[in-house]
């Protein structure tokens, strides 16, 4: 893509994303930063999973974006017995035609929240992120792609343990990003006091009265757009210090991975083209390290009993590590 068609198209996206922050935020309150995380990891071509109590809008944000995006949308509520089968989807006998159909599970869709994954036994949770890794399912013997553009939203509540199965580290790092909510602050959780007060927080109001914002070709083309934005070399050095940094921390067990490396060079492009720029800078890579790095991170037993958390350690490495 020629310098100037770039620099068009990223004045575009960010535009646009003025337009979804500003449609969300009519019904969203606060959540900022996690309305941002969606958009790179969707320009990113990449997956995200969302920790935090309940309440925090997780669901309510993921269905808004998805409303936005114009993709063809599935949402998945997890449960303890849920089989493989009952995401991927499976061949039935129709006696009509005599012969067996297929019959897709709700993984085929362009847009996928699955809501409290850790809810579902370690075989389906497999099943999960072998879809979301290869973007294909094989249903017997048979291979079957999913449709393009194809971006997942998984939650889960780490704070609840009976009857639920957390995602094991090599698992969670399979998604691109990753965030934990908290409660909103006292003037956001007034600001949703007073809409609900005033008939604001109606979801089938709201939904009825706002159009996508994007649509399936729109999204392939502005991912096309954000793979052309620059990464020059000493910024490149600077991931992978942060990276090798991960690795040498005292208080680190094992350090991030390949894939971590990968989700900071696509995050940077993805949150420069918000911007509108053509180029990453530090702070760009700064900021994507928070959403790529913590859920990557295993912290050493005695710095875990010590109360020393991965995100206080990807704060620590961030301060310490120089652009070169």
């Amino acid at each position: 893509m020629e310098p100037d068609l770039v620099a068009t198209e990223l004045d575009v996206i960010s535009e646009t994303y003025g337009k979804i922050t500003e449609t969300i935020g009519r019904f969203v309150v606060g959540n900022e930063p996690l309305i941002e995380m969606i958009y790179i990891g969707m320009l990113s071509e990449g997956h995200i999973l969302l920790e935090g109590v309940p309440g925090t809008a997780k669901t309510v944000i993921a269905k808004t974006a998805a409303l936005l995006s114009g993709c063809e949308f599935s949402r998945i509520q997890c449960a303890v017995d849920m089989q493989p089968a009952d995401i991927i989807g499976v061949r039935i006998y129709d006696p009509e035609r005599r012969d067996f159909v297929l019959r897709k599970g709700p993984i085929f869709s362009n847009f996928v929240l699955i809501d409290e994954m850790n809810r579902v036994s370690p075989r389906t949770q497999s099943a999960f992120i072998e879809a979301m890794s290869e973007r294909q399912a094989t249903i017997d013997g048979a291979l079957h792609r999913f449709s393009s553009p194809f971006f997942v939203v998984a939650t889960q509540n780490p704070y609840e343990f009976e009857g639920t199965f957390p995602l094991i580290e090599a698992q969670k790092d399979r998604f691109m990003f990753s965030a934990r909510l908290d409660y909103l602050e006292a003037e956001n959780e007034l600001e949703i006091i007073r809409r609900e007060s005033t008939g604001f927080l109606d979801w089938e109001t709201y939904s009825t009265g706002v159009s996508p914002v994007l649509s399936p070709t729109r999204i392939e083309r502005f991912i096309h757009a954000v793979r052309a934005v620059r990464v020059e070399e000493p910024v490149l050095q600077y991931i992978r210090d942060i990276v090798l940094a991960t690795r040498k921390h005292a208080d680190i067990w094992l350090g991030a991975s390949p894939r971590a490396s990968i989700a900071m060079v696509r995050g940077g492009k993805a949150l420069a083209a918000l911007h509108g720029r053509t180029y990453v800078i530090p702070d760009d890579i700064k900021q994507v390290a928070h959403l790529a790095l913590p859920h990557r991170l295993i912290i050493r037993r005695e710095a875990d009993l010590g109360g020393v958390t991965a995100h206080e350690v990807t704060d620590e490495i961030l301060a310490a590590v120089e652009v070169q």
